[in-house]
């Protein structure tokens, strides 16, 4: 195509979003709207998933030794489960160095059990990690049944519980996201239906004098491409000013060793990005539902 050709099917497209001013405030509106909510899903989403995988990095099994265990069945015992599939590395934690780490967080508290020096209480532990975060139930379910193993802990229900509500909001999130789509998709149509209403005798003439069914319809798809951009232009202005503010108060300071948010760059420009895209696409899509439905050329 053309240069100047293709100047004149944005020229047309520029003029139907004005000739048709309140069609086009509505839908301007509404694919604001709709990318404003899925903005904030997915920094929502994008900080679910960090915080995820936060947790999944601390994720380690202690397998607790048998106090009777001597130094030669410790051995054996890390031989074997240095044999398993699926484990990324084993550190060794005396009893002894175990104690004196537990007093540790129990900072100026942790001399009320001095008395603990004498007879420690604690067993010999193998923290282990796996290479895959999933497969911890597993490999601690195998690691369980080796011989001179007491027991093994990983905090198996608060991990499940944490990962349950974290799949339920991205599920949510994402339904709701393809129902606002869906909303925006059809105001949009509505709104090039109106337009190649308006000119069905101008494009009928235009069909009788030999133009193509590309010729016609390019003007439509600016007009939704112009229409999905300008509404996206809201949505990143606002949720990256107000991220930005949100996270210089509350970025770094959540109160949980484990998690922080995520800096507010190079979130903005990555979800800035994606409404860009969305808001694009969203718009051609309305446009060409709308001239395969009703243009018939």
């Amino acid at each position: 195509m053309k240069v100047r050709t293709l100047g004149r099917h944005a020229k047309e497209g520029g003029k139907n979003i004005i000739r048709n001013g309140w069609m086009t405030f509505a839908s301007i509106s509404a694919v604001a709207v709709m990318l404003m909510v899925v903005g904030a899903f997915t920094l929502l989403i994008f900080n679910i998933n960090h915080f995820a995988n936060s947790l999944e990095d601390d994720v380690e099994i202690r397998a607790f030794v048998e106090r009777t265990a001597s130094e030669t069945d410790q051995e054996i015992l890390l031989e074997e489960m240095d044999s398993l599939s699926g484990i990324d590395e084993i550190a060794y934690v005396p009893r002894d160095e175990g104690l004196e780490q537990f007093l540790d967080s129990l900072g100026e508290q942790g001399a009320y059990f001095q008395g603990l020096r004498d007879e420690n209480p604690l067993n010999d532990v193998f923290v282990i990690r796996a290479e895959n975060p999933a497969e911890t139930d597993l490999l601690a379910g195998q690691i369980e049944e080796l011989n001179h193993v007491e027991g093994v802990e990983y905090g198996q229900d608060i991990f499940e519980q944490l990962f349950s509500a974290t799949d339920f909001v991205r599920i949510v999130g994402i339904v709701l996201i393809f129902g606002l789509i869906f909303t925006a998709v059809f105001l949009i149509a509505n709104t090039i239906k109106i337009t190649i209403i308006a000119r069905k005798r101008e494009i009928q003439i235009m069909k009788l004098v030999g133009a193509t069914n590309a010729f016609i319809r390019w003007p439509f798809f600016i007009e939704g491409l112009l229409l999905g951009v300008f509404g996206s232009i809201v949505p990143i202005v606002v949720l990256s000013y107000g991220y930005d503010q949100f996270y210089t108060a509350m970025g770094q300071n959540t109160g949980l060793e484990f998690f922080d948010f995520l800096s507010t760059y190079p979130l903005a420009f990555q979800t800035s990005a994606l409404l860009l895209i969305i808001g694009a696409t969203v718009g051609v899509w309305g446009s060409l539902m709308s001239v395969r439905k009703f243009l018939k050329v």
